[in-house]
């Protein structure tokens, strides 16, 4: 059946979060990374960001899906995005340097660490509220369409930061991204959606979350979809590194940081687009083991290009390997996972997925202080490589995987 999203309201509202909390994450992230490196001119430095976040979002992920098939999906989305908007305003007043107590690096990471607890709710309030409001035979379609959306916003997040910065300064620009978290909690607080009502009887929260982990490591498809993803961003990610690519390799400024964050989402997003009008279900697992394949070879490209508007086109390509990827992996969890766990399964993901967004950035400090910024980078790109083809021996079910199969 195709899926209108037209005629689906609670979906439109969804979405509209999606963009407005993506965009603001984003913006912020580009500007604190920029921040600090103006700060301290050390890549290690940028690879402490990562770090700083990861942390805390490791330690709240797991009881934020616990909470969340128990209690309201909705309202955990609204205290995220609160909490992300009141980071980013904290941001303002550093920036604007309203506030003269302390080194300034320890204010933004300390504001980075925030932004981690508040992340630990996002993705699996969407990934709950998704599951809520669509039928099943519409998720591969919808699974496209949130894809391209949240690139969109990737597109646009690390553009506008970047730009924003050149022309309006940090400060402004902390300001905006607040700005959106708000309209992110706006979107949710106006969503009409039927919850299930909290379990009277609800297990611990310790057993809740065994019960989660237990689930997923018991399904060799999630299991494997999850890891091959958690090793390829751990090893392959170059973003992480973009500022120390532009200032010390391409030298330009941030409006071209922001240029070569937001190509890796234009392929992304180019990508979920046709996804979404074209979904893939024949032969779902050699595709995604390619795509991520395909990731790897961009990353060691990459390294090796000395021109910017070559660099951005193989990051352009990366982002169209890790649209597929995303939008595989996304499809195969939303089908392999029953209704009463889709919070703790989405969080766990987020453990396997957005940790290892954090954890790449520091691999990628610590490598690149280690063997210099190009070499970390091929070295991260033949990695993924490996893991593609660990992961292709060692899960079979996933490789020959049809998606039909999980209707």
């Amino acid at each position: 059946m195709q899926f209108s999203v037209t005629a689906n309201r609670p979906f439109l509202k969804l979405l509209s979060f999606r963009i407005c909390i993506t965009l603001a994450y984003q913006i912020i992230a580009v500007v604190v990374g920029w921040h600090i490196y103006e700060l301290t001119h050390d890549p290690l430095s940028l690879g402490l960001i990562g770090l700083a976040e990861v942390i805390p979002y490791f330690l709240c992920a797991p009881f934020a899906g616990h909470a969340i098939d128990h209690y309201s999906r909705r309202m955990f989305g609204v205290l995220a995005s609160l909490l992300l908007a009141s980071n980013a305003f904290t941001l303002t007043i550093v920036s604007g340097g309203w506030i003269v107590s302390g080194k300034p690096t320890i204010w933004l990471y300390s504001a980075v660490a925030v932004g981690g607890i508040a992340r630990a709710f996002i993705a699996p309030s969407y990934s709950s509220l998704f599951a809520l409001i669509l039928p099943r035979s519409a998720y591969a379609r919808a699974a496209g369409i949130g894809t391209s959306v949240f690139q969109l916003g990737l597109v646009l997040g690390p553009a506008l930061g970047g730009l924003m910065v050149a022309w309006a300064g940090k400060t402004i620009t902390y300001g905006t991204a607040s700005v959106l978290s708000l309209f992110a909690a706006a979107a949710l607080l106006s969503m009409h959606v039927k919850e299930p009502r909290a379990a009277q009887n609800s297990p611990s929260v310790f057993k809740s979350i065994g019960e989660g982990l237990q689930f997923v490591f018991g399904n060799q498809l999630i299991l494997g979809a999850q890891t091959l993803d958690m090793f390829a961003v751990l090893f392959g990610g170059a973003v992480s590194m973009l500022p120390a690519f532009i200032s010390d390799v391409f030298h330009y400024g941030p409006e071209a940081l922001g240029f070569l964050r937001a190509a890796p989402a234009i392929g992304a997003l180019l990508t979920g687009v046709v996804l979404a009008r074209r979904p893939i279900n024949l032969h779902g697992g050699r595709w995604l083991l390619g795509a991520v394949a395909g990731f790897g070879i961009c990353m060691i490209s990459f390294a090796l290009s000395a021109n910017i508007w070559v660099a951005a086109i193989l990051l352009l390509l990366s982002g169209v390997c890790d649209g597929v990827s995303v939008v595989m992996r996304t499809t195969i969890i939303q089908l392999s996972t029953p209704d009463v766990m889709r919070g703790r399964v989405s969080a766990i993901n987020g453990i396997f997925i957005g940790s290892s967004n954090e954890l790449g950035a520091f691999e990628s400090g610590i490598a690149a202080r280690l063997m210099g910024l190009v070499p970390s980078v091929i070295f991260g790109g033949i990695m993924t490589l490996s893991v593609v083809a660990a992961t292709a021996r060692l899960a079979p079910k996933l490789r020959r995987l049809d998606l039909q199969q999980l209707h």
